[in-house]
C-alpha cells in the first residue's frame, strides 16, 4: 500500500494515535517501537478501543483489513505528515530555539487565531513524532498552522522542516542548551540555524528579532520581517519593554500588559506581535489576545502562597534561561527575595562549569537567600550567610519543614527532572 493510498484510509479517520491509553474513537493507530516494548502487539487492542486502522511494522499483528503492514511505523507516519501537509497546502509557521519556544509558540496560536482558524503543536510535541502528529492534526479548516521544532542534536531542525515545509520560520533564540548533543554553543547554534537554511533554500520567509546579533547574521539573505526594541530600520519597532513582575510592551501607541513573568519573555512577546502585525491582525485585537494569555505547566507562573508570591518556572532550565531568570529576579522591587534554584541537565563535559557559573552569579549579584538543590550545584558549593546547598531533594524538604517564609516573592526554577514545584507543599 503506497502513501497515498494510506493518506486516503487516513481521511476517513477523526484523529492519529501512538498510544492505546489515549487511543480516541474512529482513530488511525499507529505502531511505533520504544526502547522497551513493541507497540505492534497493541494492534488487536488499538482496533478493540475503537481505531479504524492500525498500522503495523510486524507481519505476525496481521489481524483483518484494518491492519496496514509497512516497512517502517515511524517512517509510515513521518511520511503520511510530509503527504498530508502538501495535500493541505495551508501556510505554516515553524519555530525553535534554546529558550521560550512553547510560550511563544501559544502566544503566536492566540494572536493568529483573533483572524484566522488556526492549529498548534500540542503541548511540546515537537520532536520526530511530535512534529508528525501535529501536522496529521490540521484539517482542511485550518487556515493557518503553527510548528513548535525541538531538537538536541545537529540535523535534527533540517530533518523537521523537511517534513513540515514551513512557509515562515523563527528562532527564539541560541542559548546553552542541551550543549551534550550539540557539542557546545557552536554546535547549537548551528544546529538551530538549519532551518534558516531551509528557509533560504525554499524562498521563504523568516521573522528576525534585532536584539539577535546572531539572528541577524544567519538570516542574512534571507527575506524577512524584522522587529527589535526602537530599532527605527524594523518592520515593526517596540517602543519600550519593562517587568515589575509582569511583562508590559509599547508599541505603536499601545501598551500590552502581560500575564508573563520576566524580562526574558519580552521578546516572546514581541515575535508574537511582530507575526501578528505581518498577518495583518488588528493591533487592538493583538493587545487582547497577548492580554489574555495566562501560563500554566509551571512555565513563569505566579502563584500566592499565604503571605508569599511565587514566581514557579520550574518546567525547565539551561545556563542561558537561568542566568536570565535570576537577573530579572534580582532586579524586582521586594526587599524579601528567595531563590530555589535546581540542577540543569543535559549539559555533559560543560556541566561543572556551567553550574559554577550560576552559582558565582548568584554570590556577586544578590544578596537574596538562595537554595542551590541537586548534585551539580552541591559539586559547586560555596561558603556564605545567604547561600545553602542540598545534594537531593528529599534533604531540601527536611530543611523547608523546620522554617517559615513569609512575605517573600520566591523563584523556583530547574530542569524538568528536578521537578521543583514539589517545593510548593512545604512553603
Amino acid at each position: 500500500m503506497n502513501i497515498q493510498e494510506i493518506h486516503n484510509l487516513f481521511l476517513q479517520c477523526k484523529s492519529v494515535s501512538i498510544d492505546t491509553r489515549k487511543i480516541e474513537k474512529g482513530s488511525m493507530f499507529f505502531a511505533i517501537k520504544g526502547g522497551n516494548f513493541d507497540a505492534n502487539t497493541f494492534a488487536k487492542q488499538a482496533l478493540d478501543l475503537g481505531a479504524l486502522f492500525v498500522v503495523i511494522d510486524n507481519e505476525s499483528y496481521l489481524i483483518d483489513e484494518r491492519t496496514i503492514l509497512v516497512q517502517n511505523s515511524l517512517e509510515t507516519l513521518q511520511e503520511l505528515s510530509k503527504f498530508h501537509r502538501t495535500y493541505l497546502k495551508l501556510p505554516i509557521i515553524a519555530l525553535t530555539g534554546s529558550n521560550g519556544k512553547t510560550t511563544t509558540k501559544e502566544l503566536i496560536n492566540v494572536v493568529l487565531a483573533k483572524k484566522f482558524n488556526t492549529k498548534a503543536t500540542i503541548g511540546n510535541l515537537n520532536n520526530h513524532i511530535g512534529v508528525p502528529l501535529t501536522l496529521l492534526s490540521f484539517t482542511g479548516e485550518t487556515q493557518i498552522g503553527i510548528v513548535e521544532m525541538g531538537a538536541n542534536h545537529k540535523k535534527e531542525i533540517e530533518f523537521l522542516c523537511e517534513i513540515a515545509q514551513p512557509d515562515y520560520g523563527y528562532i527564539t533564540n541560541f542559548g546553552k542548551a542541551h550543549l551534550e548533543g550539540f557539542g557546545g554553543v557552536e554546535g547549537v547554534i548551528e544546529g538551530k540555524s538549519e532551518m534558516y537554511q531551509y528557509l533560504a533554500k525554499n524562498k521563504k520567509t523568516a521573522f528576525v528579532n534585532l536584539e539577535d546579533p546572531i539572528q541577524i547574521e544567519k538570516s542574512n539573505g534571507i527575506a524577512s520581517f524584522t522587529f527589535g526594541i526602537k530599532k527605527e530600520k524594523a518592520d515593526l519597532e517596540i517602543n519600550s519593554i519593562e517587568a515589575n513582575p509582569f511583562v508590559e510592551v509599547e508599541y505603536n501607541d499601545f501598551n500590552v500588559k502581560s500575564n508573563l513573568i520576566g524580562l526574558y519573555n519580552a521578546n516572546n512577546i514581541n515575535a508574537a506581535v511582530a507575526i501578528g502585525t505581518y498577518f495583518k491582525v488588528d493591533t487592538k485585537d493583538i493587545k487582547a489576545a497577548i492580554e489574555g494569555y495566562v501560563p500554566d505547566n509551571n512555565r513563569s507562573q505566579l502563584l500566592k502562597k499565604g503571605t508569599n508570591q511565587i514566581i514557579l518556572d520550574a518546567y525547565n532550565a539551561n545556563p542561558s534561561s537561568m542566568a536570565v531568570a535570576i537577573a530579572n529576579f534580582v532586579q524586582l522591587d521586594n526587599p524579601k527575595k528567595v531563590m530555589i534554584l535546581g540542577d540543569m541537565f543535559e549539559l555533559g563535559n560543560e556541566s561543572v562549569q556551567e553550574h559554577k557559573i550560576i552559582v558565582d552569579s548568584v554570590s556577586n549579584q544578590s544578596e537574596s537567600a538562595c537554595y542551590f538543590i541537586g548534585k551539580a550545584f552541591y559539586e559547586n558549593r560555596i561558603s556564605k550567610e545567604n547561600i545553602w546547598f542540598f545534594e537531593t531533594f528529599d534533604a531540601f524538604a527536611e530543611y523547608l519543614k523546620t522554617i517559615d517564609f513569609n512575605d517573600n516573592i520566591i523563584l523556583i526554577k530547574g530542569s524538568r527532572g528536578m521537578a521543583l514545584e514539589r517545593s510548593l507543599e512545604y512553603i
